[in-house]
């Protein structure tokens, strides 16, 4: 099984492969000052080739659902919905910040994962360990001064 991952809610565009038990194939990321729309598309295909697979073989595609840039969030649930759509494949929505407090929740302790959300303001959300493999959420998303 091979999933498509694609983040373009904050300013780091990435996306990834993602093969049987969460190994990641391939992945590319990219900072610069051009919008995603010009970077996702040519990073995908990419990823696909260096994962040594073909679009054919994906069975799904992961993508960022926010909160984060709209601009951003736009381009990326675009693109997922556009190559779900196009390869037949389901497509889900993954929370910026629950993605971004995965990797710590094992340890117990209460995580709030920031995002600038520019105009002096952030979003956050606070979570304490994890509920069936996901981090529970106690509070937020919120979107704070």
């Amino acid at each position: 099984m091979y999933i498509l991952g694609i983040e373009a809610a904050t300013p780091v565009a990435s996306v990834a492969v993602v093969g049987g038990g969460g190994m990641i194939l391939s992945e590319r990321l990219v900072n610069n000052r051009r919008t995603h729309s010009i970077n996702l598309l040519p990073m995908i295909k990419a990823v696909i080739e260096e994962a040594g697979i073909k679009k054919e073989q994906i069975n799904g595609v992961a993508v960022s659902s926010g909160p984060g840039s709209f601009t951003g969030l736009r381009i990326g649930l675009t693109t997922a919905k556009t190559l779900a759509l196009t390869w037949g494949v389901p497509v889900v929505g993954v929370s910026t910040l629950e993605a971004l407090a995965l990797p710590v929740v094992s340890s117990g302790q209460l995580i709030c994962p920031i995002l600038n959300a520019r105009k002096n303001e952030v979003y956050t959300s606070i979570f304490r360990g994890a509920i069936l493999g996901r981090p529970h959420n106690i509070e937020g998303p919120l979107a704070l001064v």
